[in-house]
């Protein structure tokens, strides 16, 4: 019987595992939490079951990955109407935008400029994609014209990156912004198009009713179901690649165990994976896995003496001056009527684990999010009630100008591995949603020949499609 381990239990690694599972595969999955779900479990506060930052479930997702999350939710998976807003210029516009909006409550300023920017693309006559030294900065302010690019996409960009728009790689663009141009845009707001900002034709969204992590433990429950060993608090600290000894050693509460298997599916991120494997790794790899970097991220939770913050599900402050990038009230995405006089916020503060940021106690960055808050107009009158952090080490894979070489250095080594398989936002290095990384684990699966090997020809075909994802937010 064909036996396969599976590192990493969020959505990639727990998908992966059920698909193989249903296959007849026997199958392990190591985590070394004590839950599933990673970036995309939630948690419970106050009696609210809260997400670790913002997250939906769009409808542009593979008909077989919603047709999967739909199977093992049932009734429990939401449509929801998309309401959000953002503060531009000191305005707040619905968020995605809505032409009322752009007319009526954008800054005039705002307004003037994109449609001084418009006319000035209708009349140029310079070809698309006619810069030189592309960058993340110089994609964007062709496509969008400087106005969008300075007041939203630019400072929104070195808050949640940490770097310079113009340092930051041209695949950031095609891969983080879906509307990439004016024009774009403009049909996006039009009846049937798609909103900016990623929304869906009809302005909805998919959720889970009891949190977005409910779909990362209905996937547990099914995969227990179909036979699958989840292996939880259980830390990786060894791959063997050795065609007649192939193993995962693994430790937990002390024990050391090797699982053997025929192949090793990875979704932890590539970076500790080219540290793990028990071979002789060439220092060029190490090297350059060195140099791959990851953006961290701080959650600031903070639970209010109130049934309502407001009536939008998110707030997002592309401003510098404000210190986190985005607020989420979970109750809206689930419209949750209970508990009564208790709801709660959730802060994203995207930082590096050496930023001062990173060490602040629960008070200090408490402090922090009730200032800036109160800096956008959204003071907190109510009684804080509660306080918690959440600190993701790996939140986004940071694209910086000619990270291209480094990623292809170690990406051609692993996949060049016999008995390895590395997919997934962390095991890719992609920047991607839930529904990406699950397309990624059912391509993963069906790759898996009867005789234990890979069909590395399909594989290589997925890994096509996989470049074509666009991050909708």
């Amino acid at each position: 019987m064909t036996s396969v381990v599976v590192l990493g239990a969020g959505p990639a690694g727990l998908a992966a595992a059920l698909e193989l599972a249903e296959s007849g595969v026997k199958v392990t999955l190591v985590e070394q939490n004590n839950y599933v779900g990673g970036n995309a479990s939630s948690f419970e506060m106050g009696g609210i079951n809260v997400d670790y930052g913002s997250h939906r479930l769009h409808p542009a997702s593979a008909p077989q990955v919603l047709d999967r999350i739909k199977q093992v939710l049932g009734d429990d998976l939401l449509v929801r109407p998309r309401h959000g807003r953002i503060l531009l210029m000191g305005r707040w516009i619905h968020f995605p935008l809505r032409p009322i909006d752009l007319v009526f409550k954008a800054h005039p300023l705002f307004v003037v400029g994109v449609g001084g920017d418009l006319i000035k693309k209708l009349l140029s006559s310079k070809p698309v994609n006619s810069v030189v030294n592309e960058s993340f900065a110089s994609i964007l302010k062709q496509g969008l014209g400087k106005t969008i690019c300075n007041t939203f996409y630019f400072p929104y960009a070195k808050k949640i990156w940490g770097v310079d728009p113009n340092y930051l790689s041209p695949i950031q663009a095609r891969k983080r912004v879906s509307a990439g141009s004016i024009g774009k845009m403009f049909k996006r707001l039009l009846p049937g198009g798609t909103a900016l900002g990623g929304a869906s034709s009809k302005g909805v969204f998919y959720y889970p009713r009891y949190g977005f992590g409910q779909i990362s433990r209905a996937l547990q429950e099914k995969c227990i179901e179909a036979g699958v060993d989840i292996r939880l608090n259980s830390r990786i600290i060894g791959i063997q690649l050795d065609v007649t000894n192939r193993y995962v050693e693994v430790e937990s509460k002390g024990y050391i165990e090797k699982i053997p298997a025929n192949q090793i599916y990875s979704t932890i991120p590539l970076t500790l994976l080219t540290k793990l494997i028990n071979t002789k790794t060439p220092p060029k790899v190490l090297k350059a896995a060195e140099l791959l970097e990851f953006r961290s991220m701080i959650l600031v939770y903070l639970q209010l003496d109130q049934d309502q913050f407001t009536e939008f599900d998110a707030h997002y402050f592309p401003s510098t001056d404000i210190p986190f990038t985005r607020i989420s009230e979970t109750k809206n995405y689930s419209d949750l009527n209970e508990p009564k006089e208790q709801t709660v916020l959730c802060a994203e503060l995207p930082c590096f684990r050496t930023d001062e940021l990173w060490n602040m106690s629960e008070q200090e960055l408490g402090s922090l999010v009730s200032e800036g808050l109160a800096k956008a107009g959204l003071k907190v009158n109510s009684n804080i009630t509660d306080i918690k952090l959440k600190k993701i080490p790996f939140a986004y894979p940071l694209y910086t100008t000619g990270y291209e070489k480094n990623f292809e250095l170690v990406d051609e080594w692993l996949d060049n591995l016999d008995g390895l398989l590395s997919f997934g936002r962390q095991g890719l290095y992609a920047h991607d949603n839930t529904h990406h990384a699950m397309y990624m684990a059912k391509a993963a699966a069906d790759c898996l020949n009867e005789n234990g090997s890979i069909d590395t020809a399909a594989w290589q075909a997925a890994r096509k499609i996989f470049e074509s994802h666009v991050v909708e937010d």
